[in-house]
């Protein structure tokens, strides 16, 4: 086995550690502008929440926001999710451990946002 393979081996298994010990924070969303959007849930199965630099919570916004566009279908054939991995880029979050939400619970908020910089993290802590 070369070193590439056997680097790339070890960096895969650090990320499926990571993701195994911070896939379970639980989520309330209220950005019913987003199609992602369900009962308050995520009907993805893992977001990320950007903000570099942030230093308070409107600094801080979901990546993984889509408009929501057309019909009251979009997520009918999708189930909504109270408890999802969270990436997270926020470094001077509290609850940020290497890019990872580590907090039990967090809100997305937004309400009818049409772009993703009109959401927030309304958990952010700055450290």
């Amino acid at each position: 086995m070369g070193r590439a393979e056997t680097d790339n081996g070890v960096f895969q298994n650090k990320i499926a550690r990571i993701k195994e010990e911070y896939v379970m924070t639980r989520l309330d969303c209220n950005v019913t502008g987003c199609i992602h959007n369900a009962e308050n849930c995520c009907c993805r199965g893992s977001i990320t929440v950007e903000g570099k630099t942030a230093m308070e919570k409107c600094d801080t916004c979901c990546a993984s926001f889509d408009e929501k566009k057309g019909g009251v279908f979009t997520n009918l054939f999708k189930t909504p999710e109270s408890q999802l991995q969270v990436a997270c880029e926020a470094e001077n979050c509290i609850y940020n451990k290497d890019k990872f939400c580590v907090a039990e619970h967090i809100g997305i908020t937004g309400g009818n946002a049409t772009e993703a910089y009109q959401t927030e993290c309304s958990s952010f802590k700055a450290r």
